[in-house]
């Protein structure tokens, strides 16, 4: 994209709130700076309330300044679709991005880029963060090929989705890894963070951060801040901050004396107190395909657990940027002692040199090798 091009964005943004709203936003951003025209078209009506597992899908914050965002798009209205598609189609953009993170937005979005291609200009690239769901349901593989089949070229945030697309079809597709959120702000002293949270200033944290589904393991590492080796670490604590996408109720027995929940959906001002209070950030996701929470600890520059599951591996080396354990209560209590026997400051100059390599910039010329 070396001359300045018109494109859409077609995805959640502001006012769904949530990290693909935020990626989506942050990508904008980028865009806009290296001279393109740049416009994205949100949701009017995204999920259904009975099918939405938090509390809200709507933040009340303000408008992010400087983007254009066009609240266009019901999920579940062909007709809105042939409206919106026809739109952006006599604005002939010369590429139109399309994130695609589940089978439920198939049809809508697939119908919109099927109508938009028809001006034989517009590019259309599917922004993939997940092609197999997490939590697979009937008719999951038609819908996802109608998506697939609707679109130009692929760029993908992980191997393992790449790898997806790739059992699917041989159109243009490109990895790239997931850019670094530098949005929330600078990291702050960790006593200064523990302050502003009402934590102790002393001892050692780790951090569960974001929503809490089955297949993000948050049993599991509660299970191992049972474990007798961890409960003897008298001033060892995990804040798991995020909101319930499901029954809390099966969670409350596992949770214990060396456990603080803050059930909600963090707002983006607060971020930065999380995790810069944290001194671990731990993922014991039993699937995953790549996290946006990986690359909010590369801001902050702190050292992560993971398990050994989709792309996390390569985004966080065992032994470098943290550990890589089994998704396994036992392992991941180990992965957590480990850590603790380590000095303090041990992965901070592998961190640091790999966030560099994580840029917005990159993401970019990624998606122009797909024109």
């Amino acid at each position: 994209m070396a001359a300045p091009q018109k494109i859409v964005i077609i995805g959640p943004a502001h006012p769904i709130r949530g990290g693909l709203a935020a990626f989506n936003e942050r990508l904008a951003r980028e865009l806009i700076a290296q001279g393109h025209e740049v416009e994205i078209h949100t949701f009017s009506f995204q999920y259904p309330g009975f099918m939405f597992p938090g509390k809200e899908q709507y933040t009340s914050a303000p408008a992010p300044a400087g983007l254009r965002i066009k609240r266009s798009v019901h999920s579940l209205n062909p007709l809105n679709w042939r409206k919106t598609g026809l739109a952006i189609r006599r604005q002939r953009p010369d590429m139109v991005i399309v994130a695609f993170w589940m089978p439920l937005m198939a049809m809508s979005l697939g119908s919109l880029a099927r109508i938009i291609r028809k001006n034989g200009h517009s590019r259309i690239v599917g922004l993939v963060h997940n092609l197999i769901p997490h939590e697979k349901r009937p008719g999951d593989a038609a819908l996802t090929k109608y998506f697939v089949n609707s679109c130009h070229a692929f760029i993908t945030l992980s191997r393992e989705v790449l790898s997806d697309i790739r059992r699917l079809t041989d159109k243009p597709a490109a990895f790239a890894p997931h850019p670094v959120y530098d949005h929330f702000g600078d990291t702050l002293p960790a006593p200064e963070a523990r302050r502003h949270l009402g934590l102790d200033e002393q001892g050692k944290y780790l951090l569960f951060f974001g929503f809490i589904r089955h297949y993000k393991g948050l049993d599991l590492l509660l299970q191992a801040m049972a474990d007798p080796r961890i409960r003897a670490i008298g001033d060892l604590k995990l804040v798991v901050a995020g909101e319930f996408y499901e029954d809390r109720k099966k969670y409350e027995p596992l949770i214990g004396d060396n456990v603080k929940i803050v059930s909600d959906f963090i707002p983006d001002a607060d971020v930065k107190y999380y995790f810069s209070a944290a001194d671990l950030i731990v993922q014991p996701y039993r699937t995953a395909t790549q996290s946006g929470i990986s690359q909010m600890a590369y801001h902050f520059e702190k050292p992560m657990l993971v398990t050994h599951v989709g792309g996390l591996p390569e985004i966080v080396p065992d032994g470098k940027a943290g550990y890589v354990v089994t998704p396994d209560a036992t392992a991941i209590a180990d992965g957590i002692l480990r850590f603790l026997e380590q000095p303090a400051g041990r992965f901070n100059a592998f961190i640091r040199e790999q966030k560099g390599l994580y840029s917005w910039g990159h993401f970019v010329k990624t998606l122009e090798s797909l024109q």
